[in-house]
């Protein structure tokens, strides 16, 4: 599965190829001119080398930061967030100001969705007039929606030769191989059981973790437009997007980044204990429990309804960085979170 998709990119009304070390921007729609276009990047993977190149800057937004998540803890469990720091407080650490760029993309609004209800309004006043009125409403809207649309994305492209090219496809295809795992999940809290009441309630576990359905696609976020195969990892609001040079972080309409450089990578097997049948079906079974236990671990003969549960074994893939990320991805099939840390851990660390 080849890293490229295609040698130019749309965005809105403006069209970027790649030429040679530079980006050329035209536009076929009379009222716009190039130099409304967005920023156009060139980030440049070879012979051990990067390099980074941009059309022109633009200026960065402030954000606000995203309120701290709460959750309920349960009684007699030490339960604890598992995923890092906020990605509001994460410090860029890729080269280039790609970040800066999409946190702007990100903070822009759009204005359509106040203007057409009024000119939709005005017509309708304006009748018999209200047809013409319409016309020169519907140009004006799909104006400002192809300038919403430039406006909005951050265009980048990547040429990628040599080892990098080769080291890339390999994560790329090992994706793929993930996306084809029955189940994927993201840990948000895990805690330790501390009581007694808690362990024999809670089919013998010894610890208890809170997680997410998580999925894998090959979808580039909806503020970058780029010419490659951009692997993603997605649980909730939160995405992990792996590019060349780097990896994004996006959570809502807020972006940071973690070079390769500074991940930490890890991969495990864990037990996890299901309803029974609940399952997937390429995931191993490796005990079986009862949802109360007796202190012998055993079915616990008081309660009548005590159905029993299989302990599964799943991969465990950690991924952490010295500015505050902090992912564990569960995997039903094992294999699955080994060969994602293996690619993980062969990165070129430019």
């Amino acid at each position: 599965m080849g890293i490229y998709i295609r040698e130019s990119i749309r965005t809105g009304p403006f069209r970027f190829a790649a030429r040679e070390t530079a980006v050329d921007v035209s536009t076929g729609l009379p009222g716009y001119g190039t130099r409304a276009a967005p920023r156009a990047n060139y980030v440049t993977m070879r012979g051990g080398g990067l390099t980074y190149r941009a059309t022109r800057s633009r200026a960065e937004r402030s954000r606000r930061p995203a309120p701290p998540r709460q959750s309920a803890t349960p009684e007699g469990v030490d339960i604890k967030d598992v995923t890092g720091a906020a990605v509001h407080e994460l410090i860029p650490t890729g080269r280039g100001d790609i970040v800066e760029q999409l946190n702007s993309a990100a903070g822009h609004r759009s204005w359509l969705w106040l203007i057409a209800p009024l000119l939709f309004a005005a017509g309708l006043v304006l009748a018999p007039w209200g047809w013409a009125l319409s016309g020169a409403a519907v140009a004006a809207l799909v104006f400002l929606l192809l300038r919403d649309q430039a406006t909005s994305r951050v265009v980048v492209f990547y040429d990628v030769d040599g080892a990098d090219e080769r080291w890339f496809e390999s994560l790329v295809d090992t994706t793929k191989i993930a996306a084809g795992s029955q189940r994927i999940w993201r840990v948000l809290e895990s805690g330790q059981v501390v009581t007694t009441r808690q362990h024999k309630t809670n089919a013998g576990a010894a610890n208890l973790i809170n997680r997410i359905v998580a999925t894998v696609s090959f979808d580039a976020p909806r503020h970058l437009a780029t010419n490659i195969t951009v692997p993603t990892i997605t649980a909730g609001s939160t995405s992990l997007h792996f590019l060349p040079d780097r990896i994004l972080v996006k959570d809502g309409r807020h972006y940071a980044d973690v070079a390769y450089g500074d991940l930490f990578s890890g991969a495990t097997t864990t037990r996890f204990i299901e309803a029974a049948g609940a399952a997937p079906r390429d995931a191993q079974k490796v005990d079986r429990t009862w949802q109360y236990v007796n202190v012998k671990g055993g079915p616990d003969r008081r309660y009548s309804n005590n159905p029993e549960r299989s302990v599964m074994l799943y991969g465990q893939l950690e991924m952490s960085s010295p500015s505050g990320l902090y992912w564990k991805v569960q995997t039903s099939a094992t294999y699955v979170a080994a060969q994602l840390n293996a690619a993980l851990r062969a990165a070129p660390r430019h």
